[in-house]
């Protein structure tokens, strides 16, 4: 990762307004959760410094109103225009009193989408690191013109025949054209923001954001503020409600969140749940309640959880409770998160007798929450997956934190929905591909996979850091995880590896973290935690290797194979032509394997930069990586899969790596082949 004379930089991107996935839930027996257990398991050997302090409500607003009367200063220190100013968007505090604080940002008045970034400082006020979205400097955004070409009706029209072709019969916008500075993908430039509402094919509401370049009116990107989601019922026992003292669904111990009853409807807030005694529902989801009292508990598990483990105080950490409601429309499938609202909402399931609000469903969705008020990732390409699995790594962490006897923690994702029909869950953390979609490891195309796919190496890798590789059988679920690398990795135990993720999320990702960034990030916190020559350090980059995103400490050895390996180093042009690195393969038979590894060593300051492939004896180009302006992180030290069997194995195959932008240099330091 590249620094500034005072501050690290990373990478942040923009917008996601909402989100869901799967759901479940009803209740029956009762639930206990060891907050204390959890909390000393998870911290045990850290270094108590680096963990984050639990804020209240209060010293959160004070650290936010201290950051929003120096951010002038703090602008003017990384180096920003004249027409750029900072906006402060949170603030994390660790014991030993470094602050994290997150900011947006604007060019002469307008919102630079992409712009975001991180600023770390010790407790003494020095700057130790800056972690931001794109590569583009400064004084390039003072050359964005702010006058657009196209008129805003331009830009409305567009977004309204795209939310169109997703079900919308709206007929304008629901936010009409904004202009924004579009940054996201690397180079800045004028653009309008549409936000288009009404309801998706499947009754989800719509909340379709388009960007539309101000000068020439085309596409440049659309993202849904509500991401859909599937599942059905799962009973999570007698459980304790938090409620009003007048039998409302309002649990004033945590935030005064409120559960409402839509009674089908679509929009709107509903009916706040009343009764004359303290009891709700009676475990059948044809009592109204019962769905409710689920949704409830999910909230209050899900609040404790954060509150307790990482001293997050709501999904903002600002203490405000968001609500739930219940019943949403017709036979609808689905449940979602929706930061506009900062509500989740639960349908019922096909004809109305599935209720979607389980205990992993409600965490998963109010963790999106939590991403899209932290790291803010986009919900798209890797971005999208990692939010995704955070969803699923949190909701895992709650149902393992909730210990309820009904529905024991698990590392499989929507287990009790039967949503296949034949009772197998949604998704594997241990070996995400038997759910026939998802990917276990990381591959230089996974960014055009749908996230809910894309997701797997992510959910893959908190497993291996948490349990490790190989057989076992936990809380009565038998597992088998593999590695891409053929070795095996060494769990560090799940309450550490939820505390290394969270932290990684709250303080080191950005809105445009692809997977290398998020490796990046978590051995970052690994190190403040534990120190970089720890257990722990190791076990995180072993499980990165473990779904191929980067090396093993030491290289590590070849699950066997013959292999053939070029370690001359090739220095790569800055912004200049492409180079390669070779090596002659001899005495294999036949074609080369599907599964051929293509292990690569590059050193770079900026590895957004490169362009690499991998080039056969017969001229048959395999992409290994594109570049790009967001991906900040250094360095290339990992192995690709290549599925090469069309070609034969013996002859000179080559490494060709380009240098597309310029202001950063580097070199191949090895490369090579296993057959």
């Amino acid at each position: 990762m590249r620094s500034t004379p005072s501050r690290r930089a990373t990478a942040t991107g923009a917008l996601i307004a909402a989100a869901a996935l799967l759901a479940v839930g009803v209740q029956t027996g009762t639930a206990t959760a060891t907050p204390g257990s959890a909390t000393a398991a998870a911290t045990a050997g850290a270094n108590h410094g680096a963990l984050a302090k639990q804020l209240t409500p209060s010293q959160r607003a004070e650290l936010i109103r201290e950051a929003d009367a120096s951010k002038a200063a703090t602008a003017k220190e990384l180096g920003l225009g004249s027409q750029e100013k900072l906006v402060v968007r949170d603030v994390i505090q660790d014991n030993d009193g470094t602050t994290h604080t997150r900011y947006e940002r604007t060019f002469a008045g307008l919102p630079v989408l992409g712009g975001d970034l991180v600023v770390q400082e010790t407790k003494a006020g020095a700057t130790e690191s800056v972690t931001k979205a794109s590569k583009v400097s400064s004084g390039q955004l003072k050359a964005v013109d702010t006058t657009a070409d196209v008129a805003p009706a331009v830009a409305e029209k567009q977004a309204l025949g795209l939310a169109k072709a997703d079900g919308s019969k709206k007929t304008a916008a629901d936010r009409a054209p904004r202009k924004v500075v579009w940054m996201a993908q690397g180079k800045p430039q004028l653009a309008f923001e549409t936000v288009v509402g009404g309801l998706q094919e499947d009754g989800t509401p719509n909340e379709l954001h388009v960007i539309t370049d101000a000068a020439t009116g085309a596409k440049l990107y659309e993202w849904q503020g509500v991401e859909k989601g599937t599942g059905n019922t799962e009973y999570s026992g007698q459980v304790t409600l938090g409620t009003a003292p007048s039998y409302t669904l309002t649990d004033t111990g945590r935030g005064n969140h409120k559960t409402y009853n839509l009674n089908h409807g679509s929009s709107g807030t509903g009916t706040l749940f009343t009764n004359s005694t303290d009891v709700w529902g009676n475990g059948n989801p044809s009592n109204a309640e019962t769905a409710a009292a689920d949704a409830h508990y999910g909230a209050a598990e899900t609040w404790d959880y954060y509150k307790n483990v990482h001293g997050r105080t709501g999904i903002r950490g600002d203490g405000v409770g968001a609500y739930s409601r219940v019943h949403y429309g017709n036979n609808y499938v689905n449940a979602f998160w929706q930061d506009s609202c900062f509500c989740m909402t639960y349908g019922d399931g096909s004809g109305n007798a599935a209720p979607l609000t389980s205990l992993d469903v409600a965490a998963h969705e109010m963790s999106h929450g939590v991403t899209a008020a932290t790291a803010k990732l986009v919900y798209s390409g890797e971005s999208g997956g990692l939010n995704e699995a955070t969803s699923d790594i949190m909701a895992t962490a709650v149902e393992f934190y909730a210990n309820n006897a009904t529905d024991k923690g698990d590392y499989l994702i929507g287990e009790k929905i039967d949503i296949n029909g034949d009772g197998t869950p949604l998704r594997y953390m241990d070996k995400p591909s038997k759910d026939g979609a998802s990917k276990d490891a990381w591959y230089s195309g996974i960014g055009n996979v749908d996230v809910h796919y894309s997701s797997g190496p992510a959910n893959h890798f908190f497993y291996l850091l948490s349990e490790g590789s190989g057989a076992k059988v936990i809380n009565g679920v038998s597992y088998d995880s593999p590695t891409s690398d053929g070795l095996p990795v060494t769990g560090i135990g799940r309450a550490k590896a939820e505390q290394i993720w969270f932290k990684a999320l709250s303080t080191k990702f950005t809105s445009t973290t692809d997977y290398a960034a998020a490796r990046t990030g978590t051995l970052a916190v690994a190190g403040e935690l534990y120190g970089t020559t720890s257990a722990e350090y190791k076990s995180v980059a072993d499980a990165w290797a473990g779904i191929n995103v980067g090396p093993r400490p030491g290289g590590g050895t070849d699950p066997g194979g013959t292999v053939f390996e070029n370690t001359t180093a090739v220095a790569i042009p800055d912004g200049g032509a492409a180079v390669t690195s070779s090596v002659n393969v001899t005495g294999v038979t036949g074609n080369a394997p599907s599964t051929l590894k293509v292990g690569v060593d590059i050193t770079h300051t900026w590895r957004g930069d490169l362009v690499i492939d991998l080039v056969a004896p017969n001229g048959t180009t395999y992409r290994l990586k594109n570049s790009s302006l967001s991906d900040s992180a250094d360095n290339v030290q990992t192995t690709y899969t290549v599925n090469a069997s069309s070609v034969a194995a013996n002859g000179t195959w080559k490494l060709k790596v380009q240098d597309v932008y310029s202001g950063d240099t580097g070199k191949i330091n090895s490369f090579k082949l296993t057959f």
